[in-house]
């Protein structure tokens, strides 16, 4: 019973960082091309990763 009210607190917990992140977000000027580099960036090198198997 206690794990489902930890995971209930978990649950929780991450959508109000969730919704804080949107609403922050909504009003930032977030550079939306350098982020996606980014992120593409990341998911290559894991996507080599695995490929290739080196890393």
């Amino acid at each position: 019973m206690i794990r489902f009210v930890v995971i209930a607190l978990v649950a929780l917990l991450a959508w109000f960082l969730l919704v804080s992140l949107v609403r922050y977000l909504k009003g930032a000027n977030v550079d939306w091309t350098g982020l996606t580099a980014a992120v593409a960036f990341v998911m290559l090198a894991f996507y080599l990763r695995h490929v290739t198997g080196m890393g």
